[in-house]
């Protein structure tokens, strides 16, 4: 019995010692292992110090240069339409045109009449050169003939009040008028716009005024382009509204294929003539926080036994304008160091890391949407 207990004892024992050996074994491959953070790839980017001319920005509507709506001057039935919609007129050019039955037939009476007084003025002359009238009947054949012209030259202007002309170079809009309509004095007939150049009104605050000088140059966008347009100020006006503390300005652009069009809602940004030395870097290098905006700089740094390792350092920063794809960074960070612009949020301070430039954000301070 005790030679089969001393056995078994000595059998665990055995066991026992196999499996300690194994698991020393075990820890000392543990401790010899490399136990490093794993390198994290990310793309980085150089802060650059630039000089930006800082804008006013502001929301404007287009205005035309000459635009109004063509209304009848006299009553009358319409029996002629010479501008269809859509379509371009010159300074002149018959739009409507109103019966003038009547007044041409008047006006047919009226020069009979002021032929008549003409002759009639004629033989009171000669007879009055010879003294064979008085001055006084010589003077109411003067009247009678200019009476006469003055009657022709009333029923010409009313003819020429119903052919309704374009009153400057333009494109008519969509006519409110039928052939055959009866339209009264005042009645609306179509509209008139002169879409080359065209205006850009907008306001800014009182305190920007002595930042705005006539010629200066201003980037409008509009909805619905993916371009931008460019004008210049024309027009400041000279009086500060009371009520909002604002002053209008009025700038010109160029529209020579009339793509803008009055009354579009337009986004301004007037750039000031004097230029700040700014650090910018990508917009995708910064990492927004509640408790404040940071970058990570990539620089060489020591663990904790004194090896050199490439790594990044968490650094706050205070941020300034937005251009395009780049922010400007104006406490925090220097010109020159290289921070990360792709990777951002899974990194830690201290964490090392693998620089792979071969894809990059885009940084561009004036980006265009890519055509579709």
């Amino acid at each position: 019995m005790l030679k089969k207990f001393a056995l078994a004892l000595a059998g665990f024992l055995a066991v026992a010692l196999l499996l300690g050996g194994i698991k020393a074994a075990q820890f000392k491959e543990l401790s010899e292992m490399d136990h490093s953070m794993p390198l994290i790839s990310v793309a980085t980017s150089e802060a650059q110090a630039v000089e930006w001319r800082p804008t006013i920005r502001a929301i404007g509507t287009l205005a035309p240069v000459e635009g109004v709506m063509i209304a009848a001057d006299a009553d009358g039935t319409v029996v002629r339409i010479a501008a269809e919609s859509g379509s371009l007129v010159k300074a002149g050019d018959l739009l409507v045109a109103l019966d003038t039955s009547v007044e041409e037939a008047n006006l047919k009476a009226a020069q009979a009449t002021a032929e008549l007084s003409r002759v009639n003025l004629v033989r009171a002359k000669e007879l009055f050169e010879r003294n064979a009238t008085s001055k006084s009947e010589f003077d109411a054949a003067q009247a009678a003939a200019t009476q006469a012209l003055a009657t022709v030259a009333a029923i010409e202007a009313q003819i020429a009040k119903k052919q309704v002309r374009a009153p400057f170079d333009g494109r008519v809009g969509i006519r409110q008028v039928n052939l055959g309509q009866f339209v009264a004095r005042g009645a609306a007939l179509m509209p008139l716009q002169k879409l080359n150049p065209i205006y850009l009104n907008f306001n800014v605050p009182q305190r920007q005024l002595p930042s705005l000088a006539l010629n200066q140059k201003v980037e409008v966008t509009i909805d619905a382009f993916t371009r931008s347009f460019e004008g210049r100020i024309t027009a400041i006006n000279p009086e500060v509204d009371p009520a909002t503390r604002n002053v209008a300005v009025q700038a010109t652009l160029e529209n020579a294929d009339e793509l803008l069009r009055p009354g579009m809602f337009a986004r301004v940004e007037v750039e000031l003539p004097t230029a700040e030395s700014l650090v910018v870097v990508p917009a995708t290098a910064i990492a927004y926080a509640s408790y404040g905006n940071s970058v990570f700089v990539v620089e060489e740094m020591k663990d904790e036994n004194g090896k050199e390792y490439l790594g990044v350092r968490q650094q706050f920063v205070q941020l300034g304008a937005t251009r395009g794809d780049l922010v400007a960074v104006t406490g925090g960070l220097k010109a020159g160091e290289q921070v990360v612009t792709a990777g951002v949020f899974k990194l830690r301070n201290g964490a090392p890391v693998q620089v792979n430039n071969k894809v990059q954000p885009t940084a561009n301070p004036a980006p265009k949407p890519a055509n579709t």
